[in-house]
């Protein structure tokens, strides 16, 4: 372990201005045939730098270099297994992120007029016809810039639909094993939040959510499959009895990535979703978001304009809509998420995307097979895309799952999300995707396994790590309240631990 201390330590990468030698260059230019100015003749001394500029001076390989190690420094996509569960970190087709790029693409300007904007337009107007057919429902929104908009848009489509029609309801039933932004969008839209309890299988408990429905209840938010990673198999009995108390069904699509192409959400009862584009339609998590809203034909009106129509004329925006919520973002949404995920329809087409859910599938269910025996706490016998096991009871010496999580760093592996669902005590919830291999998800498995019988045999080592990371294990709380935002030469080159 020291000498991998050592080889880390001494790979650790000093600032770039430590690097600098007066007078070196990296390119060097033709002379200008511009008279110099002085800043003097045309700046006002309260404009002036009193010290000049520290500029880094390096040559060419220097600066290519200091940056290639320093992007090697970090966890990614393409270079380790990422099992974000319910994030979605899955291989993103490099193809699409050329196509978003094209310089066609690139320099399109959101004022542009309709008449100069038709490709764009009629991207926009093809893909709400791919979401439409994928999710089963009668019209989509492009506008929202992120899932948490989506849920925000979707639920100011479902107040307006009811405050048209005379119904003043103001609370949100939402399972207590549904994403946070939930509630929080639900606050944001002025409306009240109250939760519905799960069964030990972890599944919506319809006998709790019966005695909940009532004449205030405006929608019930369903997570489908929910965040255990569960397949709700009583959603059609439970939209029956929403539709029943007058209420809608809202359904959260972020882990839309088990369903796209084998099942359409509008065909099982549900009203309202959001989709999270840079979950399951092609874009890096983290490089952007896109939360498209689709509705079915009685909420059509209330969506947000303007609407992309298209006539003999060509593709226009239209914005007499009366009954909308009116816009949620300044312009027609996320357009190089739109363009990636426009991509991807056309690549993989409805059977493309029956064959990404099957594999996703098989994935986690041969994870959780694996797993197991390690953690006996299994909430059922199959899972969709993602596997939740608990770490309680399998941790010995007061090993947390926190620990183990960042144990897994040092195996080469980023760490699956942890402590969520909140309902499942010392969670892991673990996402392999569609693309990873069998091979990946056994040296998975085997690392696992390594840290659990640590957590008996070296405790400690599990409870310090990371130890083969640049920097090692993180005061999180003391960097969220007291954030070191400005270079020091004094700290420059120090180690965290």
């Amino acid at each position: 372990m020291t000498d991998t201390l050592q080889k880390f330590h001494g790979a650790l990468e000093s600032h770039i201005l430590e690097k600098s030698v007066s007078g070196r260059r990296g390119f060097s230019l033709p002379k200008s045939d511009v008279p110099c100015v002085a800043p003097e003749d045309h700046l006002e001394e309260r404009f002036r730098r009193r010290n000049p500029t520290r500029w880094p001076e390096l040559s060419e390989p220097d600066v290519v270099r200091h940056y290639t190690r320093l992007s090697r420094l970090n966890f990614s996509i393409d270079t380790n297994f990422f099992p974000l569960g319910s994030c979605t970190m899955k291989y993103n087709p490099k193809v699409n992120d050329q196509m978003a790029l094209l310089p066609e693409f690139a320099g399109l300007h959101p004022l542009r007029p309709a008449s100069l904007s038709q490709g764009i337009l009629k991207i926009y107007y093809e893909l709400e016809h791919w979401l439409k057919e994928l999710c089963g429902m009668d019209a989509f929104t492009l506008q929202p810039a992120a899932g948490a908009q989506g849920e925000l848009t979707g639920i100011l489509v479902a107040r307006a639909f009811h405050e048209f029609h005379g119904r003043r309801r103001r609370v949100v039933l939402i399972p207590d094993s549904a994403h946070g932004t939930n509630p929080a969008s639900v606050s944001l839209a002025g409306l009240d939040a109250e939760t519905v309890r799960s069964t030990v299988d972890g599944t919506i408990d319809v006998n709790d959510l019966d005695s909940k429905l009532g004449a205030d209840t405006a929608l019930l938010m369903m997570t489908v499959p929910n965040t255990l990673g569960l397949f709700e198999p009583r959603i059609e009995e439970v939209a029956r009895k929403v539709h029943a108390a007058g209420a809608l069904l809202y359904m959260d699509g972020a882990n839309l990535n088990a369903l796209v192409g084998l099942l359409k959400p509008g065909d099982l009862g549900v009203d309202i979703l959001h989709l999270n584009l840079h979950k399951t339609f092609s874009t890096p998590h983290g490089g952007a978001g896109a939360g498209p809203v689709g509705v079915k034909r009685p909420l059509e009106d209330f969506l947000p304009f303007p609407r992309i129509i298209k006539a003999e004329t060509g593709y226009r925006l239209e914005q007499n809509y009366p009954r909308s919520i009116g816009r949620v973002h300044g312009f027609n949404g996320n357009t190089a998420v739109l363009i990636r995920a426009y991509c991807y329809c056309r690549l993989q087409g409805i059977d493309g995307f029956k064959d990404i859910s099957r594999a996703a599938i098989i994935a986690a269910n041969y994870l959780r097979a694996k797993l197991s025996d390690l953690f006996p706490r299994m909430l059922s016998e199959a899972c969709m895309h993602e596997v939740v096991v608990s770490g309680e009871g399998v941790f010995a010496n007061g090993v947390r799952t926190l620990d183990v999580a960042k144990r897994l760093l040092d195996h080469g592996f980023y760490a699956p999300t942890i402590y969520f669902p909140l309902i499942v005590p010392e969670a892991l919830m673990i996402e392999p995707t569609e693309t990873e291999s069998k091979e990946t998800l056994d040296r998975f498995c085997e690392a696992l396994a390594g840290i659990v019988e640590e957590c008996t045999s070296a405790p400690e080592v599990v409870k310090t790590a990371p130890h083969t990371t640049p920097v090692g294990r993180l005061d999180e709380v003391a960097a969220a309240r007291r954030p070191r935002l400005r270079y020091s030469p004094a700290l420059s080159g120090t180690s965290s631990r």
